[in-house]
């Protein structure tokens, strides 16, 4: 046996055991949110979504939550570190994600009267 090999074999005899998980997807509702608010507990993350279609004007019409999501501070933790990790991926294939939406925003062309 290679020494690669016997190195790998007590690397993964040392590693915790890793079971698959089966996921039914079968209800699963899917629906898209361009709002986000996170509030929360000491014990748990509240995070609801909405559908904001006012854009970027503040109008008198509430934004309606369609979903909430409540985790605990593990499964919130571990979803961020899933987030950041697919936000870097994006990023390093399409460029930088730029959040603040006035540097996103070009100014209208001048006409030239």
């Amino acid at each position: 046996m290679a020494e690669a090999e016997k190195t790998a074999d007590a690397a993964q005899k040392g590693a915790p055991q890793q079971r698959q998980i089966k996921i039914d997807e079968d209800n699963a509702v899917c629906s898209y949110a361009n709002f986000c608010r996170v509030t929360g507990s000491p014990e748990e993350l509240i995070v609801d979504f909405g559908l904001n279609s006012q854009g970027m004007n503040v109008g008198e019409k509430p934004i309606e939550i369609k979903q909430r999501i409540v985790l605990n501070f593990y499964t919130a933790k571990r979803l961020l570190h899933a987030l950041h990790l697919s936000i870097q991926n994006h990023e390093k294939v399409f460029g930088n994600l730029e959040i603040d939406v006035q540097k996103r925003v070009k100014p209208p062309a001048e006409t030239g009267n």
